[in-house]
């Protein structure tokens, strides 16, 4: 396999928040985050990953999983790329399909050949296009099977302190410029060394790296609800689509583009 291989397909659904996803790549992905709960297998190779659950590997035959908010990176192990098929779930989808907020997925890498199945078959059905209610009865029985088997309660984070909140706040305002780090660092009164290392310690990011999830994040609910792909980089707070499009591969793997055919034409 060439050094630089990266393959992706997108596959949307008939519900708002869920979609799958087909990667198969070389590269190794920065750390990052996302906003609902992703799991999957691999068909191919292994992946290591870090994340607030630990330093972790996944190989096929496996289940691997992320939670909301949960930043993590990934690289290739056991050669030079591997393939991982991987279900999108956002919060609020979650809750409608199990009917309860609270659970996590517990662990980010799961023995269970029997949710695996399960699992494998929600796959199967999204990405040959199965009619709705099958792959609804799919993957309710999944989602369900998961959270029952392998949930736990969510995890009640401590707060950040007050400035740090405060620094995050500001960040999260798209009607304002987005601040310096200087400024910001003078809005909450630290300096530009303490607030970097407060906000990772708190956010698991940098300022920066945090923005650009938000940016994101909020492109990509803005794409879900059908606006154009240049009009949704400038809502987001990118300086262009191609800004934009940089900002989804290295974040997500794939291109506001391939997002945007796989959920409005599903």
């Amino acid at each position: 396999m060439a050094s630089d291989l990266h393959r992706v397909r997108v596959y949307g659904t008939a519900w708002p928040g869920v979609f799958l996803t087909d990667i198969e790549s070389s590269r190794h992905f920065a750390r990052h985050s996302h906003d609902g709960f992703g799991f999957g297998f691999l068909t191919h190779g292994g992946q290591r990953w870090s994340s607030g659950r630990g330093h972790v590997r996944g190989f096929p035959g496996q289940i691997i999983s992320t939670n909301p908010g949960e930043v993590h990176d990934g690289s290739p192990i056991e050669g030079p790329a591997r393939r991982w098929w991987i279900i999108h779930v956002d919060a609020d989808a979650m809750h409608d399909l199990l009917g309860a907020r609270e659970s996590m997925i517990a662990h980010p890498v799961i023995d269970d050949p029997v949710v695996l199945r399960k699992l494998a078959l929600t796959v199967r059905r999204i990405a040959e296009g199965a009619r709705a209610m099958a792959v609804e009865e799919a993957l309710v029985d999944s989602c369900v099977s998961l959270m029952t088997n392998h949930g736990s309660a969510r995890r009640r984070d401590l707060p950040a302190a007050a400035n740090i909140a405060r620094a995050r706040e500001c960040l999260a305002d798209f009607a304002q410029p987005s601040p310096t780090l200087a400024e910001l660092a003078t809005l909450v009164g630290l300096s530009r060394y303490q607030l970097l290392r407060r906000f990772q310690s708190a956010y698991g990011l940098t300022p920066h790296a945090w923005l650009t999830q938000l940016r994101v994040e909020r492109a990509r609910s803005l794409i879900r609800a059908k606006c154009p792909l240049s009009v949704a980089a400038l809502r987001a707070g990118f300086v262009d689509q191609s800004h934009m499009n940089r900002a989804f591969v290295r974040h997500l793997g794939f291109t506001p583009g391939q997002y945007r055919n796989a959920v409005c034409a599903a």
